[in-house]
């Protein structure tokens, strides 16, 4: 399997956070953050981040693990 990493501070990724970036950013997206610097970028705490990851994996979202 291919390694993921941050496309803002080079840490390697986890599932949830690749899973994550597709579903606020883009879909189809390549390039990913990870949860501090997505963070960042959407203006948000990483603790809303780790809250809307359980709302999407009790929605049944096959992104999330």
């Amino acid at each position: 399997m291919r390694k993921n990493y941050c496309l803002v501070c080079g840490r390697p990724l986890t599932k949830n956070e690749i899973g994550l970036t597709r579903k606020l950013i883009d879909d189809m997206a390549g390039k990913f953050y990870c949860m501090s610097c997505l963070a960042g970028y959407l203006d948000v705490t990483e603790d809303e981040l780790r809250a809307k990851i359980e709302d999407f994996k009790q929605e049944g979202c096959k992104l999330f693990s």
